[in-house]
């Protein structure tokens, strides 16, 4: 048994184990900086979880705890770069929101009525115009007239009254509704009698041959009595015809729904001799 020495503190059980076990042996430099860069990286990770759960940026002080920082992201450790994780608790996307396969079938229910019933309206409103055409006699007979007339009522219902308001519209410089009142063919032929080259140009140069606007619209009475049949034949030369140039001899034929169309024209003086000795009565 050893003697002990004044001074020496007892052998207990297990220290000569101790004993036996040999030293650890001590951390080179290398070694010792890569263990404080793992500890550098541990104490980043609880930062990144902390910052992740308060929403508060952190940066790790030594010792492993957490001090709030004011904006500034934590430095890389030395030696390395770190590189940041992603945050993991993201937000979770939002479910798409689809429409019930009841209110999708409405909706197309919807929209087919919709477009049936536009069709139908459509289909109506061209329906009417066929059968009811409208009246406008404001528009120009060039456009309404030698065609038209059989579902419109655009002509005149007088056949001396026909004549007479191509004598007016003359007056007024309108070929658009001097030559409407002419059947389509008897244009042509109206200008060609004139010595024109077609309808327009024939109002255009008879109007410039007018003196007298007023006389001249008026050179044809309205209505006479003596007036007989569907066909009349209209001698300008048969009233007194003043303010202008006579327009030779028109056929007016009775159309659809009573009205006068001019059928035919034939030449004429452009003055007429003893027109005062023939006289037509006319209507009071």
């Amino acid at each position: 048994m050893a003697e002990q020495r004044p001074g020496e503190q007892p052998d207990q059980p297990g220290r000569e184990v101790a004993r036996a076990q040999p030293s650890q042996p001590e951390l080179d430099a290398e070694q010792l900086r890569q263990f404080r860069q793992f500890q550098q990286f541990q104490d980043f990770l609880r930062f990144s979880e902390a910052q992740g759960q308060d929403g508060e940026h952190k940066q790790p002080a030594t010792g492993g705890q957490l001090v709030p920082n004011q904006g500034a992201p934590p430095a890389p450790p030395p030696g390395g770069s770190l590189q940041v994780a992603a945050p993991r608790h993201l937000p979770a996307p939002r479910p798409k929101i689809r429409a019930p396969r009841w209110a999708k079938r409405l909706a197309g229910k919807l929209l087919s009525a919709f477009l049936f019933f536009l069709v139908l309206a459509i289909a109506g409103k061209l329906a009417y115009d066929h059968f009811f055409p409208s009246n406008d006699d404001n528009r120009p007979a060039s456009e309404t007239g030698g065609g038209t007339y059989h579902a419109n009522k655009i002509l005149s219902t007088q056949p001396y009254e026909a004549v007479r308001k191509v004598y007016a519209q003359i007056a007024q410089d309108r070929p658009d509704l001097a030559c409407g009142y002419f059947d389509i063919p008897i244009q042509q032929k109206f200008a060609t009698d004139l010595g024109y080259a077609d309808c327009e140009q024939a109002v255009h140069g008879l109007r410039a041959e007018v003196k007298n606007l007023n006389e001249y619209a008026e050179s044809i009475p309205s209505n006479v009595s003596d007036q007989q049949g569907d066909t009349v034949r209209i001698d300008s030369c048969s009233f007194s015809i003043s303010g202008g140039p006579a327009l030779g001899v028109f056929t007016v034929t009775k159309v659809e729904k009573s009205q006068w169309l001019i059928t035919g024209h034939e030449p004429g003086p452009p003055t007429c001799a003893g027109t005062s000795a023939k006289t037509i009565p006319t209507t009071p």
